[in-house]
This record gives structure tokens, C-alpha cells and sequence, in this order.
């Protein structure tokens, strides 16, 4: 971590579980186990139906509410879409695009999260890009290419202020939910081409102040050795961000970096 130049962030990913009823309960025991000094934001994404409940839970917790993903389009005749102004008007501030699980289950393309990405900037809302190979792509050695071009399709026509308000979340597939994880060296080589490659795009100072995230099964044992890189601001969170104890354990973690 860089906090010179750029934020740290802990983000949680429900995913699909939990239930709007759920939420208090979950942010007061949250709250119990934080670090009474906390060294990052703290972002919890959660289904578009939970986060009015995050938003009011959150306030007491200074945990902001995000979702989990957003439509390409700002409204009409798209029946179950989520748009990006229905979001921001509810409160949240973040919002995950390309998760490899959309990309994988809904087939996105990159030119679709970079109108997504486009899609929550208009509306000040940050977006968390997902990027990731597949175990496939790394064994051939193909890993390094295949982010960068993500990463450059992810940000195709976002100009240099708006690209320092997008968070980039390295998330190595074949790392999501099998419990295994990139070794910290690993993750920071990766996450360390991805500033090369906003930085051949937009810039050192920009690449400087973009906030990259590791997405790949970081926990509460992990967490303070993947931390400890120094292209590494943060993690996006899957399962352990559904259990307080060890949520609090990784945004504590950010304090030892």
C-alpha cells in the first residue's frame, strides 16, 4: 500500500446471500470488532435490495454501501435492469463491474463493463473494474496480456480525471471461492502491471492515485502478507466479508502496512 499517493479499500462482496433484515444485525456485530482507528474505507457491496438497509446501518459504522453490479443504460424498457441513477439514489457510492462471475454466468463482454464503468462515473459513483486470467491463461503464460488488455478495454474513453476515481480489482479466476490464493508475490506482480498499464495510458501521477485491489480469496489469515505489497491498496471480499469477525480482522490488517 501507497497511502501517499492513493486510498486503501476493503470491499465486501455478498454476492447473493444475506437479507435486507440481516443487515443491522450483521453492521452491529461488524461494529463490535473494528479497530477503534481504521487506516482504509470500508465498503460493503451487497444485492440492489440491501442497500437502502446499508446505507441507514452503515452511518454508525462509517461503512459505505455499493453494488454488485448496474446496467449500461440510464433507463428505460430494460425489465430487471439496475441503473446507474437508481443507485446513486439510494446511497451508494461504489458499484462492481466485470465481476468474473457476470462475465462468466451473463457472458460480458469488456466493451459492456466499460459502458458500465462509463455508466456509474457520469452518475459519481466509483466503479470496482474486475479483472482476471484463467488458470488456463496463466499456465500458457499468458496472464500479463490478457490484463492489459482488460484493464485498457475496461478504460477505453475514460479521460484522466474521471480514470482516478475508478478502483481496479485484481481477481485471479481460478483464485474465487476454490481456497486457493496467489501467493503475495504473485498478486503483486499482477497488480503491479496493471499501474504500468495506466500508467502508459494516463500517466504517472494518474497511475499513482488508482487504488488496486486483490480479489482473490484475501482473508483474515492472508490479508496483512498481501497487504504488505506495495501495488496492493486493498482486497475485494468475498466470503469473508459475511463474517464480521473476520471482515474487521482484514480492514485491521490495513493498519500493519
Amino acid at each position: 500500500m501507497n497511502r501517499k499517493y492513493r486510498k486503501t479499500v476493503i470491499a465486501g462482496n455478498w454476492k447473493m446471500n444475506q437479507l435486507a433484515s440481516g443487515v443491522k444485525p450483521f453492521i452491529e456485530e461488524l461494529k463490535e470488532h473494528m479497530p477503534k482507528t481504521r487506516s482504509c474505507d470500508v465498503v460493503l457491496c451487497t444485492p440492489a435490495v440491501m442497500i437502502p438497509a446499508m446505507v441507514k446501518a452503515g452511518k454508525d459504522c462509517r461503512v459505505a454501501a455499493g453494488g454488485e453490479d448496474v446496467s449500461k443504460f440510464e433507463k428505460g424498457a430494460y425489465t430487471g435492469e439496475i441503473s446507474a441513477d437508481m443507485l446513486a439514489d439510494v446511497g451508494a457510492k461504489y458499484c462492481i463491474v466485470g465481476h468474473s462471475e457476470r462475465r462468466e454466468y451473463h457472458h460480458e463482454s469488456d466493451s459492456l463493463v466499460n459502458e458500465k464503468a462509463k455508466a456509474l462515473l457520469a452518475k459519481g459513483i466509483a466503479p470496482i473494474i474486475c479483472v482476471g486470467e484463467s488458470l488456463e491463461q496463466r499456465e500458457k503464460n499468458l496472464t500479463m496480456e490478457y490484463i492489459a488488455y482488460q484493464v485498457c478495454a475496461a478504460l477505453s474513453g475514460i479521460d484522466g480525471t474521471q480514470v482516478r476515481r475508478c478502483i481496479i480489482a485484481y481477481e485471479p479466476i481460478w483464485a474465487i471461492g476454490t481456497g486457493k490464493t496467489a501467493t503475495a508475490e504473485q498478486a503483486e506482480e499482477v497488480c503491479c502491471e496493471i499501474r504500468a498499464v495506466i500508467r502508459r495510458l494516463y500517466g504517472a501521477r494518474s497511475a499513482r492515485a488508482v487504488s488496486i485491489l486483490y480479489g482473490g480469496s484475501m482473508n483474515a489469515k492472508n490479508a496483512a502478507e498481501l497487504l504488505a505489497q506495495p501495488d496492493i491498496d486493498g482486497g475485494l471480499i468475498g466470503g469473508a466479508s459475511l463474517k464480521p469477525a473476520d471482515f474487521a480482522t482484514i480492514v485491521a490488517a490495513t493498519a500493519q502496512g
